[in-house]
């Protein structure tokens, strides 16, 4: 009797064993199965994080050139009504490229006249539904200039603060160069 007590207290111990991690399996499934969707969703629909590439909006994003990249937050939900105001940068789905997103600043809403910068009309009125955006570094941005007033349809995110480097950490702001201001401001 003595010889089978060990035994029966090794397979005890084991079943409780693979009891605690069934156990925590079932609880790490659960968790997971919650966390993901929340998590994507979250992403898609609230905020994330992207990296700026390219020197079309230096001085205000990557103003080290190649040598370094911003990381900046977009914050999805302050654009879900397409409200957008002068000055704001954004990210956009790129009109010539729909697998590419782009970031600018907006220069005009609709109704709003501008002068562009090289494009095929040197007065543009901005039609309804659209806006009128440009990269800060003139003649180096693939913006409204090239491809026109853009729908705010392809709007993806509000650019709202610069994560990293860490020497660059600050909010964004959403200012308009006053050389760029529109020459007559529509209904908004």
């Amino acid at each position: 009797m003595a010889h089978f007590l060990p035994v029966v207290l090794v397979h005890l111990g084991m079943a409780q064993s693979q009891g605690w991690v069934r156990r925590c399996l079932k609880a790490f499934c659960k968790g997971f199965f919650v966390a993901v969707p929340v998590a994507v969703t979250f992403l898609d629909r609230v905020a994330c994080v992207a990296r700026v590439e390219g020197a079309s909006s230096r001085p205000s994003l990557n103003p080290g050139g190649s040598q370094s990249s911003d990381v900046v937050l977009l914050n999805h939900w302050k654009v879900r009504n397409f409200e957008v105001q002068r000055g704001d940068i954004v990210s956009l789905v790129s009109p010539k490229n729909p697998e590419q997103k782009i970031i600018k600043r907006v220069i005009a809403l609709e109704g709003d006249i501008v002068r562009t910068i090289g494009h095929k009309n040197r007065l543009v009125k901005v039609p309804r539904g659209h806006m009128w955006v440009e990269g800060d570094h003139h003649g180096h941005s693939f913006d409204s200039n090239s491809f026109g007033p853009v729908s705010l349809g392809l709007l993806h995110a509000h650019a709202t603060h610069i994560l990293w480097p860490p020497e660059r950490w600050q909010r964004l702001e959403s200012i308009l160069p006053p050389e760029r201001s529109p020459l007559q401001t529509g209904e908004k």
